[in-house]
């Protein structure tokens, strides 16, 4: 009797009407990280990105300039990006959360940022420290000061699907961020679940108003939490409505400290396993993903969450092998 085939890649059968390739924007090391107890040690952090832009990531977020009170986790920012080499067309990303964050970025050396706007009064006053308005117009101005030197911004909505204190959250708002957002000149909108409650037709539904608003399909991403399960069904929703960029976390890493039993991120393996299977390119190794998990579980000594890399760990005597130097 044979060995049983050892499948390191998905079968490769596309659904009409879907993109041939996606952008995966990865956010493991900043927001996989920032809500994680154990801080994670620079060089770490420094080493974390180099694998990632190693397994094909062209789109990284690799910290936030945030007062470290705020966020202990990314209180070395300005290390982080020191130590960082993306390859040559990649992107090296940066949060910041106003414009002294803006300033700091600005003298650590980052040339692309992102912004952040809530969808509910409740999560922008415990989150970002105004009321809603307040965060919208805040990330408007870090929008326009970023511009003026030159430098592309990326704009979050926050509970774009959902809210830990107000539950069901109206439409309305989501689009009046993401249109303040776009007209100040974010190339990119990012619808976020951040607490992980959406499903696919919700997901149409709120792509099909923000689209309606004015801002190109094209122009629009989803950031997936997968605390229900969720995130991969809302996926396929997304890219049925035309969405061609999806945020994901390495090994799922990372939570979400508003929602209870939050798993975090859509782990990036899974995303670009479904993908691959669909004949979307993303230009990412799934395997050197397994790897990157396996290598930061190991390093911190707890398990990842991604189901993808702990089926290819099990597919291997005993692990995921590195690749040969």
């Amino acid at each position: 009797m044979t060995a049983p085939a050892v499948r390191l890649h998905p079968r490769v059968v596309p659904l009409e009407g879907l993109p041939t390739a996606v952008t995966v924007y990865e956010v493991g090391p900043r927001d996989g990280l920032q809500a994680e107890t154990d801080v994670i040690p620079s060089a770490v952090k420094s080493e974390l990105c180099a694998r990632l832009y190693a397994a094909g990531s062209r789109a990284l977020e690799v910290t936030s300039f945030v007062p470290p009170a705020w966020i202990p986790q990314l209180a070395d920012a300005r290390e982080v990006v020191a130590s960082v080499r993306p390859p040559e067309g990649a992107r090296a990303v940066a949060l910041v959360p106003n414009r002294r964050g803006l300033d700091d970025a600005l003298a650590a050396g980052v040339r692309e940022m992102a912004v952040v706007a809530s969808a509910t009064e409740t999560f922008a006053r415990a989150n970002l420290n105004t009321d809603r308005a307040g965060a919208v117009a805040r990330a408007v101005g870090v929008v326009d000061d970023a511009r003026f030197v030159g430098i592309p911004v990326r704009g979050y909505v926050s509970m774009a699907f959902g809210d830990p204190w107000e539950g069901d959250v109206d439409i309305a708002p989501v689009v009046d961020a993401a249109v303040a957002l776009h007209s100040a000149g974010c190339r990119t909108i990012a619808l976020g679940d951040t607490i992980g409650v959406a499903t696919a037709g919700h997901v149409e539904r709120v792509v099909a108003a923000v689209a309606d608003a004015g801002i190109p399909r094209s122009a629009l991403a989803l950031h997936l939490h997968d605390t229900y399960g969720q995130a991969l069904a809302n996926v396929l929703a997304g890219l049925r409505a035309g969405v061609t960029e999806f945020d994901a976390s390495v090994g799922g890493l990372g939570r979400c400290p508003y929602a209870p039993g939050a798993t975090g991120n859509l782990a990036t393996e899974d995303l670009v396993w479904m993908l691959e299977g669909l004949g979307i390119r993303t230009g990412l190794d799934v395997v050197a993903l397994a790897r990157t998990s396996a290598w930061l579980a190991g390093v911190r000594g707890r398990p990842h969450a991604s189901r993808v890399a702990a089926a290819l760990a099990a597919l291997t005597t005993p692990t995921l092998p590195e690749d040969p130097a």
